[in-house]
Formats: structure tokens, sequence, C-alpha cells
């Protein structure tokens, strides 16, 4: 872990800014190159498309600028100062901006999740376990949503509670949680991936769904349809080796249909603060802070091995679907070496020949 410099920070927001770069381009491409500038340099010969434009130097530099005004902080994975539940999920977001109090996630974190929708009872129980797990010490991450989430950042804003935004860190959504984000912005901690001035959407959701599971040790679902966008920070949590603990509902709610299908599956039943904090304190740190700073790649030459990668790419179009898939199993299934298909797989997201979500998961674009 070390602080980047003005420039190199700057390279880092070009490199994560260029179209089709994600998470796992970005951790790649600094994989082969070493550093954002050597991989901006290179972009050229790898990218086929010319509609990838990497942002300019001054455009960077004035987002930079605009962020300092704001009194928004930009962090590197690479930086001590990055969440470091965060920085230990594979891969991290490369940049996060955050307003507010960066202290607060040294804390042990816990997430707490539900429906929009949330019934009276959800909400105030939602509002009671943050209350109560802030006291005992524990800072509680959401979205800043209407029901469950704006009810668990209520109840935690004397402790400390961090939103994470889907928009940029300046853009408040809904806008009936306003005084919500201020005191937020005062006391706890707004964090996004977005750039300032971004305004979400629907895609962006799941992106930030996974920052709030990569952030905390474990995931309290409240009140969750069968088809909700908290399953997916449920599944997220699951994939990164977080807890996921679920209230209990009535079969007859379909609020709570989604809650009981995870319970089903080996979530934690939780029916009260004594429980989440049994869980919490069970798993301790397990594998989540597993760090990779003594891994080293092996060797490759990436010069003299265009062919093999050009093959390699036809042999994963055979592989993949529009059905998203876990990378290292495609890759086992191809029976390429881990170099090779890595780095034909990197080449295939950044033409737009194949979707990589930020988890990982890979699936051939529908537009081939």
């Amino acid at each position: 872990m070390r602080e980047l410099s003005f420039n190199e920070k700057r390279e880092w927001l070009r490199l994560s800014r260029t179209p089709r770069v994600g998470p796992v381009a970005f951790s790649n491409l600094l994989e082969r190159y070493k550093t954002a500038a050597a991989a901006i340099e290179a972009l050229p010969t790898i990218i086929r498309r010319k509609d990838a434009v990497v942002p300019s130097a001054e455009a960077v530099e004035a987002e930079m600028d605009l962020a300092e005004r704001l009194g928004v902080k930009i962090l590197a994975s690479c930086e001590p100062s990055y969440p470091k539940y965060l920085a230990a999920i594979d891969p991290p977001p490369p940049i996060i901006f955050l307003k507010g109090q960066t202290e607060i996630l040294d804390k042990p974190c816990v997430a707490i999740v539900g429906s929009r929708n949330a019934s009276a009872i959800g909400q105030r129980f939602a509002r009671q376990i943050a209350c109560e797990l802030g006291a005992a010490g524990y800072t509680i991450i959401s979205g800043l949503a209407r029901g469950i989430d704006a009810s668990a950042h209520a109840g935690s804003i004397d402790t400390g509670t961090a939103a994470v935004l889907g928009g940029g860190v300046d853009h408040i959504y809904p806008r009936q949680n306003t005084e919500l984000y201020e005191a937020m912005a005062d006391r706890g901690a707004i964090i996004s991936e977005s750039p300032i001035g971004y305004r979400a959407t629907a895609r962006d959701f799941p992106r930030r769904n996974r920052i709030i599971s990569g952030l905390s040790m474990g995931v309290v679902v409240i009140e969750a349809a069968e088809r909700s966008g908290t399953l997916i920070t449920a599944r997220y949590a699951t994939e990164q080796n977080r807890e996921v603990m679920a209230a209990p509902g009535s079969p007859l709610d379909p609020r709570t249909k989604g809650c009981n299908r995870l319970i089903q599956q080996g979530a934690a039943l939780i029916e009260n603060t004594e429980d989440i904090i049994n869980c919490l304190q069970d798993i301790g740190q397990r594998h989540m802070m597993e760090t990779r700073e003594n891994y080293e790649a092996p060797r490759f030459d990436w010069k003299n091995a265009k062919a093999e990668i050009d093959k390699a790419r036809v042999t994963l179009t055979n592989l993949l679907s529009p059905t998203p898939a876990p990378r290292d199993e495609v890759i086992r299934q191809s029976g390429l070496s881990i170099a090779v298909a890595t780095a034909a797989l990197l080449e295939m997201e950044l033409n737009g020949d194949a979707i990589v979500e930020p988890d990982g998961r890979v699936a051939i674009a529908l537009n081939l």
C-alpha cells in the first residue's frame, strides 16, 4: 500500500474512465504494464475500436480540482486510506470518491439493506438494530434508498454511517432524503465509484451494491422481494466471503419472500441485534482480509504471444454465452493457460466482444 502522487492518481483516473475498462480490466492492465501511464500508452495496440477514447489529462485534472473544492477525497485502491475491507475484494474498484469522515470506515462495518417499499415494522426494526449496532461500535453501511436503507442510516447517524451511491457523491437521490444526506456528509460518509456530477441509471446499482457488501463484514437483509436488487447485494456478499443474515417474515407478505429464501439457502436467521453481533464475532475476519501484496504473477512474454492470444479469443468466444459465467470456470473449460486466457479476455472486453461484470463473471456481447 502506498500513496499515489498527483500525476499517478491522474493516470489512474484516466485509465479507470476509459470506456470498457472496468475493475477487472483495470487490474489486468496494471498487472501487465505495471503502471496506469504505461497501460494508457499501450491501449492503442490492444483496442481495435476507435470509440474507446482515454480522457485527456486536462479533463481529469479539472475533475480532481472540482473534488478538492467540494471537499471530496479521491482514493485509489492501493492507498492506505482506501477502506481495508473494500480493498480485499477481487478486484476492488480502482477509484472511489468519499465525502465526509474517512475514519468511520476504519471501524468494523455491517450493511443493512432491504425493500424501498418497506413496512412500518420493517423500518422500525432497521432503525433499532442500526442504533444498537452503532452503540456496539459498528459503522452502518447502506444505499440511501427509501425504506430500509434510510431507516438504517437514520438509526446510526450519531454513531457512524456511510451511504454508497450509484451516482456521483454530489447527486442526492432520492430527493426526499436530502436532509439525511446532508447530515451524513457532515457526520458520516458518502461514497461512490461514479464521477462527480454523474446521475445514476439502473445499470449502476449492481456496482453500488457490490461496494456496499465489500465495505462490510456482513450484510443484514430486512424485507426483500424474491426478485429485488437487495438480493444482488446478498449474492455479492456471499462471493466476497461476507456473512449474509436475514430477518424472517410472514409467508403472506411478498416483501419478505426474498429474506425467507435466503434463510432456506443458508443465510443466518436474525431476530435481534445480539444475533447479528454473534454472527459477526463468530466469523472474525475469516478470509475477507486476505491481501495479494506478496503475489507476483509469473513472467509472460506478452509481445511474442499475439498469435496465441488471437487463437484463444476464438476458443473463448465459442465457450461464452449471453448468461454471465464465472471467469475462472470459463478459463478451466477452455484448457488455456491462465496468462493467455486472461490476456484474450482482456482484449475481448476492451473491444466490446465480451462483457465482464465487476465481480469477474463474463458473457458474450450480444452485438457480435
